[in-house]
């Protein structure tokens, strides 16, 4: 790994000067105090989540460290070639897709607001010989502690949700990509916040509009193995038309966006698998994934 790859803005410059110039350009609305204690137990949650998924038969992480690419084509193909690019995987949990990018040649970056889960990445990459660099941080943080501008940022499935500030995120994503660079964003879509089948039928259970965030009493996770210690999540809405805004606001320009009717996994009975590997809903009534490439204008 190169030195300079992931360095403390401290070990660079003085920290003042650092942060003035940033800010000047990336002006961060930080999430409010309420919020931050919310992504705190997310970020509980998430820790929680860890030692679960690494076991889970959802991630297999055997047959990854026998050499399986983690990766959808859904974000090869937006992407393309990586090889010899640097890559910062933004939300990159335990680590899995930010080391298979590693694999197919880019240099790369993750970071997760989650220790357990950074703890397992790095873990992970030093037990299967790969060179990355795993940063723990608060998304909104990031800046603070990573002084470095990438080809490109990536990040994908089940990520804005956590989020409270989609604007303060955009201006984060800008901040990290080189003049030229490329971001792209592959997501479960929106529409799962506020639709559910109900007696074998899909109804909209909430407003799209809404602003609060959802707040959840759970054991559960998405993959399969034991139940978790009963905690609080918190999820906010978001829409495609305020993602796209926000990437807007932040001075990146949009180069496509497609929305897909197909998804990773079987949210509701209905759904079928198709011969790719993808789940669907019969007839394909709706979006079930919505996926965003921008680059930052030289």
């Amino acid at each position: 790994m190169s030195p300079l790859a992931g360095r403390c803005l401290a070990c660079a410059r003085p920290r003042e000067a650092v942060f003035a110039s940033m800010r000047e350009l990336y002006p961060f609305n930080m999430p409010t105090a309420e919020e931050r204690e919310r992504m705190l137990k997310n970020r509980r949650a998430w820790g929680l989540r860890a030692s679960v998924h690494l076991n889970s038969d959802f991630y297999d992480l055997a047959s990854f460290k026998q050499g399986r690419n983690s990766l959808r084509p859904i974000e090869q193909e937006e992407l393309g070639d990586v090889r010899g690019r640097s890559l910062l995987h933004l939300q990159c949990h335990f680590g899995m897709d930010t080391l298979s990018w590693a694999r197919l040649g880019a240099r790369v970056t993750g970071a997760d607001f989650s220790e357990e889960a950074i703890t397992a990445a790095r873990s992970l990459a030093a037990e299967l010989g790969l060179e990355a660099h795993f940063i723990q941080a608060n998304l909104y943080d990031l800046p603070d502690v990573l002084d470095e501008e990438f080809d490109v940022v990536v990040t994908t499935y089940g990520v804005l949700s956590w989020l409270p500030d989609l604007d303060a995120w955009a201006r984060v994503v800008a901040r990290f990509l080189r003049p030229g660079g490329t971001f792209c964003i592959v997501e479960i879509h929106p529409n799962w916040g506020f639709i559910d089948e109900v007696d074998g039928k899909i109804k909209v259970t909430d407003s799209i509009f809404r602003s609060d965030p959802w707040e959840t009493e759970t054991v559960e996770t998405y993959t399969d193995g034991p139940a978790l210690e009963p905690h609080k999540e918190y999820n906010w809405p978001w829409t495609v038309g305020r993602l796209v805004t926000a990437l807007i606001n932040a001075g990146l320009r949009i180069e496509r966006l497609r929305e897909l009717p197909i998804d990773v996994r079987q949210r509701v009975p209905s759904m079928v698998r198709s011969d790719d590997g993808f789940w669907r809903l019969p007839g394909d009534p709706l979006p079930l994934m919505v996926t965003c490439v921008a680059t930052r204008p030289i």
